[in-house]
């Protein structure tokens, strides 16, 4: 477990030592600054004000650092995390290989399924780490800006109007994260899962994303409506629903077991065929 750990350490060293890997934490701080600024032109406050008012809430209480902070993250982190992500995980293995230093680690006593487990896990956590980065960082400005209220999770594409006040609300802000990091997990392992194949990193990062948008494009045609649940986006949509009240577990414990099966499916056909490469020529 020691040596496991060691070997952690070091591609984690590895990862957030390139300038790349913190491209994402920049441009979510750039986004989040610029969210932050035209929410409160006078044509966004007036759209926001008459949501608000139509729910029930009073617009002072509900345009709080915690409804800027559900604005920013769900504006932004599905296509921008999306393309991150699938940045990183679709160059851990494919860029070793570019390089020629997997030969390299390959010749240490050390089995290929290992060194491929240390880099998946080196990828899960850089997914909850830009995930956590960008909902904490938006809270944080959310609060600093327009302080506490209460929360209005408004997102009418999926029937979602509620009210919450503040520590209800800060709950389920923060329950929300893990539930977000879990759903673009299956992002980052499709982008890991192409990364083992005899590719270059840019083929790898191109492809995931590509059929990442293609999932959700299709989810959005109404002609393909009663094929939806067989679409990867509808389920990582999964995580709106913990603001919904009462909270739908089955459903939730229904998509993560289906999002969970994908991951598991990716990586072992990952680890299959890189398991079956030969790195010698």
């Amino acid at each position: 477990m020691s040596l496991f750990l060691w070997q952690l350490r070091g591609e984690l060293w590895k990862l957030f030592a390139r300038k790349r890997t913190y491209i994402g934490y920049g441009v979510f701080l750039g986004m989040e600054l610029l969210i932050m600024v035209m929410l409160h032109l006078p044509g966004t406050r007036r759209h926001l004000k008459r949501m608000i008012e139509n729910s029930g809430g009073l617009f002072d209480e509900y345009f709080s650092g915690l409804t800027v902070a559900l604005i920013m993250v769900s504006a932004t982190l599905f296509f921008l995390g999306g393309l991150y992500l699938g940045l990183i995980a679709g160059d851990i293995v494919a860029k070793e290989v570019e390089d020629g230093t997997m030969r390299m680690t390959l010749c240490r006593p050390v089995s290929r399924l290992r060194v491929l487990s240390v880099k998946y896990l080196v990828s899960v956590i850089y997914t909850f780490s830009l995930v956590f980065f960008v909902g904490l960082s938006a809270l944080c400005l959310g609060l600093l800006v327009r302080g506490t209220g209460g929360l209005f999770p408004m997102i009418p594409d999926v029937n979602l109007l509620v009210l919450y006040d503040f520590v209800p609300g800060l709950e389920r802000y923060l329950a929300v994260l893990p539930c977000v990091a879990l759903s673009m997990l299956t992002l980052s392992t499709f982008a890991f899962q192409l990364s083992c194949w005899n590719v270059k990193p840019a083929a790898a990062t191109i492809s995931a994303i590509t059929i990442f948008f293609v999932d959700w494009i299709l989810r959005q045609m109404p002609y393909f409506q009663s094929y939806r649940s067989w679409m990867m986006t509808t389920h990582m949509d999964t995580w709106l629903n913990v603001f919904r009240e009462p909270l739908p577990w089955s459903r939730m414990v229904e998509d993560y077991a289906y999002l969970l099966g994908l991951d598991a499916t990716f990586f072992i056909v990952g680890a299959v065929v890189f398991a079956s490469r030969d790195f010698k020529s």
